[in-house]
């Protein structure tokens, strides 16, 4: 809880209302790597797409395994 507790706060709330269990280590990483300190709407655009990205390839997984199920 203290590694979520550090975090900015935009990307904190940001997590709360995430789709998928970020860890708070690589939310962080990919905030900061989006230049989250300067520009948090441009890390948080980054993030939104990689959520976006991985729920989108989950779904093709699920998909494929409903079809091998019958």
């Amino acid at each position: 809880m203290r590694a979520f507790d550090a975090l900015p706060r935009d990307l904190r709330l940001w997590l709360a209302s995430a789709c998928l269990p970020w860890s708070p280590e690589s939310a962080l990483k990919v905030w900061s790597r989006a230049g989250g300190p300067r520009n948090p709407d441009a890390a948080i655009l980054r993030l939104e797409e990689i959520e976006r990205a991985m729920l989108q390839k989950d779904a093709h997984v699920w998909q494929a395994k409903a079809r091998q199920n019958g």
